[in-house]
């Protein structure tokens, strides 16, 4: 099936963000930083980033496992379905969601969007107060974000309740925390899965694991961030760490703000591939 004209416009905007999105020049500062960062990992045991990768894969699957079971996760499926129905009164299940158009998914999607961003910005505010809110700053954040991701699948008929979906989701959450050199790559190796992989499939069939010794560098960098906002925290105004709120709520939104693009532009695009096939 090919394509319609509104369908174009939008596959033509991917791909006019894949080649300015990919095309990543980093600046001296970024490039000295990232080298740091390798040179770091390239310092643990072999063992111990394998460990370290089990432990990262276990939690991602318990942190899924949280927010299938959360009644949040109930609301939003509703909601999503309700909002659905405004333009087609006979979805039922997340799947008929995908009788939708582009243009109407885009819409619903970029709402709820907007409310991820707005709720990653309030968190990293409130861990920029540092204390306990700090310490669990890295895993708020990962929840927040695999959850924004799992909606942003349901919102284009992917039902994350498959064990294929959810790992796929768990897949594009890895690609899109990344540090950028690697993105690119892991951008093609979704989307060859979808092409390859068998569309109705139920089970995920290829590797299981989601973190390797290149995604480390994201918890290392939010550990910087943490030491960070632990500076910026003796910097009082009227009693409130005022640097390290901002500091903390920026960075949350700008990393909120890269996962969701990515994320909404792979589905995108994995809706229009399969439309076609």
């Amino acid at each position: 099936m090919s394509l319609t004209s509104r369908e174009e416009k939008v596959w033509q905007s991917i791909t006019q963000w894949e080649s300015s999105y990919f095309d990543y020049e980093p600046t001296d500062f970024e490039a000295t930083y990232e080298r740091w960062i390798k040179n770091q990992l390239n310092q643990l045991n072999p063992a111990l980033i394998e460990k370290m990768n089990d432990f990262i894969d276990s939690a991602l699957f318990h942190v899924h496992a949280l927010i299938q079971n959360s009644r949040y996760q109930t609301d939003v499926r509703e909601r999503l379905l309700s909002e659905a129905r405004i333009f087609n009164s006979e979805i039922e299940d997340i799947e008929d969601l995908q009788t939708c158009t582009i243009e109407q998914l885009t819409y619903i999607a970029q709402q709820q969007i907007a409310r991820s961003r707005i709720i990653s910005l309030a968190q990293g505010g409130l861990s920029g107060t540092g204390g306990l809110l700090l310490g669990m700053d890295i895993p708020a954040m990962i929840a927040l974000q695999v959850r924004s991701i799992q909606y942003i699948a349901m919102n284009y008929g992917y039902d994350i309740q498959r064990p294929s979906e959810m790992m796929m989701s768990l897949k594009v959450f890895h690609a899109s925390t990344l540090p950028k050199r690697y993105q690119h790559e892991s951008w093609n190796e979704l989307l060859d899965e979808i092409s390859n992989g068998e569309r109705d499939a139920f089970f995920y069939v290829g590797d299981e694991s989601v973190a390797d010794v290149s995604w480390l560098s994201m918890p290392l960098k939010q550990g910087i961030k943490g030491i960070i906002i632990t500076m910026l925290k003796k910097k009082m105004v009227q009693g409130i760490p005022l640097l390290g709120v901002l500091f903390g709520a920026t960075m949350n939104y700008q990393k909120s703000r890269e996962v969701t693009e990515f994320a909404h532009k792979f589905y995108q695009k994995r809706f229009l591939i399969e439309k076609q096939l």
